[in-house]
């Protein structure tokens, strides 16, 4: 006979089978609630915290600024920049970034341009570099690479942004330190069009927290450890002429602290490399 719980009982029938339709019917169990959907992970948070950098910008620091070499298309140089520069200035200017970009090349100058080759390797990474103070930096390591968007050296964005400009000379990596086993990294891309070399570092530079050079790995001879992932990091950009320059610092014991110190610290490094590459570029 079928079961009749789910349905009310007949005005005929007994109490006792009205009273046991009544319970059955409201002890049935009930289905679950259909869980709630979990919240997605947190996406990990970048050791270089916004408010860090904010803080210090308004500071006037140096923190991440873009330097560039060059005038502006419109022949005014930012408002931020701490000297006047031009299309054959030498020294670079310190500023923050623009949107104005350099006035582009004659047409017929960039074949020329282009097929220079890059600058000798051991003349843009000297073997030591002094900051005119105490501390010394010695090169580790320098090497130049088969493709300037190799997925294991640089970030998407930055390869794509390669890609859609006018080409890629090479690019040449190098990993210093100082006597206190803090690590530098520099990365030089020579491009085609002075123009692409602009638009390079200031599209780099719009935010501060996103490292697209891959900070090197020491290699074991040198005595120097191979810091986690997740250890502070502090980058800078400079471009002149076809160079396009990245810096990258990190404490020898990768804390994720004294930022602005290790900007500074780094900045003699990054001045030598860059004066070396502009000075070729305006050689050509």
């Amino acid at each position: 006979m079928p079961k009749n719980e789910g349905r009310p009982p007949s005005p005929d029938s007994s109490p006792d089978e009205q009273w046991r339709a009544f319970i059955a019917q409201h002890s049935a169990p009930r289905a679950a609630p259909a869980p709630e959907p979990e919240p997605p992970a947190p996406r990990p948070a970048r050791v270089w915290p916004r408010n860090a950098a904010v803080a210090l910008l308004a500071a006037g620091a140096a923190f991440g600024v873009m330097t560039y070499a060059g005038g502006s298309s419109d022949g005014d140089t930012p408002a931020s920049a701490s000297a006047s520069v031009s299309a054959s200035a030498a020294a670079s200017a310190s500023a923050t970034p623009s949107a104005s970009t350099p006035a582009s090349a004659p047409a017929d100058a960039l074949p020329a341009a282009a097929a220079r080759p890059m600058i000798p390797l051991d003349e843009v990474f000297p073997a030591t570099v002094e900051d005119g103070s105490s501390v010394v930096f010695s090169k580790v390591d320098a090497v130049v690479l088969d493709s300037c968007t190799a997925t294991d050296s640089v970030g998407a964005r930055l390869a794509a942004l390669i890609r859609a400009s006018a080409g890629c000379v090479g690019e040449q990596i190098a990993l210093y330190r100082d006597e206190d086993g803090n690590q530098y990294n520099l990365a030089v891309f020579t491009m085609n069009d002075p123009v692409d070399t602009a638009d390079l570092v200031m599209e780099l530079a719009h935010d501060f927290e996103d490292y697209q050079v891959a900070a090197q790995a020491p290699p074991p001879e040198s005595g120097l450890p191979v810091l986690p992932a997740d250890s502070g990091l502090v980058q800078a950009f400079g471009g002149g002429g076809r160079a396009a320059v990245i810096a990258l610092g990190q404490w020898a014991d990768g804390r994720t602290a004294d930022y602005q110190e290790l900007v500074e610290r780094m900045g003699p490094l990054q001045d030598a490399v860059q004066d070396k590459a502009f000075a070729y570029e305006q050689a050509g």
